[in-house]
């Protein structure tokens, strides 16, 4: 009852805020939501292309998803830091995104780091394994003619960097990448720390304004 009350006051809240968002639109619901969320960052310019795998073979561009609301980020499955944080706090936004009338409107994307370790059974379960919805999240890797760095590089792309480490680990940092219609590269979330609701309400301001 408590989860059926929660997703319900959600959408709610974001009917209620169409009509305040949708006076922001571009730069406006940049500074909107950058004096609401101290880790947000705009970006506004095109986002790094990228042509990587599914867990089943088949080539996903990013481009594919032009018509959607795109939410990128980077891991590996076998991190024992923060990626599984990261994760979970990716399923959250999804899970909130997904109880509201944007659930067709927004694709999630992560990027493995790792393709050598992350398997395609590997890549098939951490969906199930941190609360991932397939409907439309899907976890990435590199293609089999693609260097073992290509994710990685990609990454570079993003100026989210991931160096390998002797124990088969790799340090680097945590974004989420926001990805407007038609490519455009709107925003990042940093770190771990940022209100899930307020990527949402992000989110929600850009699929109230008309794509640029």
């Amino acid at each position: 009852m408590r989860f059926t009350f929660g997703m319900a006051l959600l959408v709610a809240m974001l009917a209620s805020s169409q009509t305040v968002l949708a006076h922001h639109p571009g730069e406006d619901l940049d500074r909107f939501m950058g004096s609401k969320e101290q880790f947000f960052q705009a970006i506004d310019r095109p986002a790094p292309s990228f042509e990587l795998a599914d867990a089943d073979g088949r080539t996903v561009r990013l481009s594919d998803f032009a018509d959607k609301i795109v939410v990128l980020n980077f891991i590996f499955a076998s991190c024992t830091d923060v990626c599984p944080l990261h994760s979970e706090l990716i399923a959250d936004v999804q899970a909130k995104v997904n109880a509201s009338p944007m659930k067709d409107m927004v694709q999630f994307i992560t990027v493995t780091t790792d393709p050598v370790t992350d398997t395609p059974d590997v890549l098939r379960a951490y969906g199930e394994a941190h609360g991932l919805d397939a409907h439309n999240w899907i976890f990435l890797t590199k293609r089999p003619e693609d260097p073992d760095d290509a994710t990685r590089k990609i990454a570079d792309t993003y100026n989210v960097r991931f160096e390998p480490l002797d124990d088969g680990q790799q340090m680097h940092g945590v974004v989420t990448h926001v990805i407007d219609r038609r490519g455009r590269f709107a925003a990042k979330f940093h770190g771990l720390r940022f209100n899930s609701l307020n990527l949402v309400l992000y989110i929600n301001g850009l699929t109230n304004a008309p794509p640029s």
